[in-house]
């Protein structure tokens, strides 16, 4: 008679991941949180203080920088990507993230691995100020190599209706404000891996040796942008019209998604962008001398720019040194000081826009 184990399931080490993961998961927890994980489904309370809730939900993976973590065996980061990518989406409608659910997937289940994936998550949860309610661990044997793990999430969040920012009021003239990444982020790593073959070489800046390899640099977090966003919009949120997380896509997808959807031939909102006007990552440097298209890679990677607002010209200034006056406030070991440009302008487009690429100029 063949036992589970035999057939590649260790229950055994299933349990002790989950036990681990109780640990990382008392550190999210926060008010309204009304069950744990262990429990066959995870409850939160709806605050009290709304009048008209609206419920908001983002999910999303962390994608093949996965392969990178298993290359270099360090896995207690790319669980705040996967929570990054979610909370960051969530907030494009000006609505923090509550909680938070994972999804962990492997051939052969170490807890150890799975255990440092999970504390990832819960460091993202901690830095959105959600609770990592629950989860879901799969060992599929034959399925996914040994080794070899997938992670995925989800958020939900709930704001009042009459304060969704939904891009609507964006107009001609608005201010383009842009939040530093903390470099590639979570997007277009299978381009990433076909220019990088071995992430143990030193990364190197105007000829000095960093004392970091490629590898590293490739694994630094997706920067969270909940905190430092939530407290410019207690004082300015009517003044904040549309933002985006900038995502796969670059900023061609991803700005114009922010703009109302203009009629049939009528005038569209569209982007005009100084592609001077904040640093570049060094990474993205390396990144085009191994032999990433310059032509376009501002549609690939966020190019130092992860998160984008459209305010109204005149708070743009005092939003501008709201956001750098707190920049250290949100710095983490793996996330270094945020920084705030104005990036660009909201202008209007001289006829119909056909394509994602025409709603993007750059004057330089």
């Amino acid at each position: 008679m063949a036992s589970y184990k035999e057939s590649g399931v260790d229950v055994e080490e299933g349990y002790r991941a989950v036990n681990m993961y109780k640990e990382h998961a008392r550190r999210t927890a926060i008010p309204g949180m009304l069950t744990g994980l262990g429990s066959f489904n995870g409850m939160f309370e709806v605050p009290k203080e709304y009048k008209n809730p609206v419920i908001v939900s983002g999910t999303d993976g962390v994608g093949t920088k996965l392969d990178i973590a298993f290359k270099m065996k360090k896995y207690d980061t790319v669980g705040i990507d996967c929570v990054a990518m979610s909370v960051n989406d969530i907030l494009c409608s000006g609505v923090q993230t509550l909680f938070f659910l994972d999804y962990v997937a492997c051939g052969k289940l170490d807890a150890n691995v799975a255990a440092d994936l999970v504390k990832g998550v819960a460091d993202g949860c901690v830095d959105t100020g959600c609770a990592l309610l629950g989860g879901e661990t799969a060992e599929m044997p034959d399925f996914y190599d040994d080794g070899k793990y997938d992670l995925a999430g989800f958020g939900v969040g709930i704001g009042e209706k009459k304060n969704m920012i939904t891009g609507e009021n964006i107009k001609e003239g608005d201010v383009l404000i842009g939040l530093s990444s903390t470099g590639v982020h979570s997007n277009g790593f299978s381009l990433v891996r076909k220019l990088v073959k071995n992430f143990d070489d030193p990364f190197v800046i105007d000829g000095k040796d960093t004392g970091k390899t490629i590898g590293d640099v490739l694994l630094t977090p997706t920067r969270i942008y909940v905190k430092p966003v939530m407290e410019v919009l207690e004082k300015y949120r009517d003044s904040i019209h549309g933002m985006v997380h900038v995502t796969g896509g670059g900023f061609y997808e991803n700005i114009p998604r922010m703009y109302p959807k203009a009629k049939d031939g009528k005038k569209q909102l569209i982007s005009i962008i100084n592609r001077e006007s904040w640093d570049i990552p060094p990474v993205f440097g390396e990144l085009i001398r191994r032999g990433a298209d310059i032509k376009t890679i501002y549609n690939t990677f966020n190019m130092g720019i992860g998160f984008v607002l459209a305010v109204k010209e005149k708070d743009a200034d005092a939003i501008l040194e709201m956001f750098n006056a707190n920049a250290k406030k949100y710095h983490k070991d793996y996330c270094p000081d945020m920084k705030a440009y104005k990036i660009g302008r909201v202008a209007l487009s001289e006829g119909e826009v056909k394509s994602q690429k025409d709603a993007v100029l750059f004057e330089n």
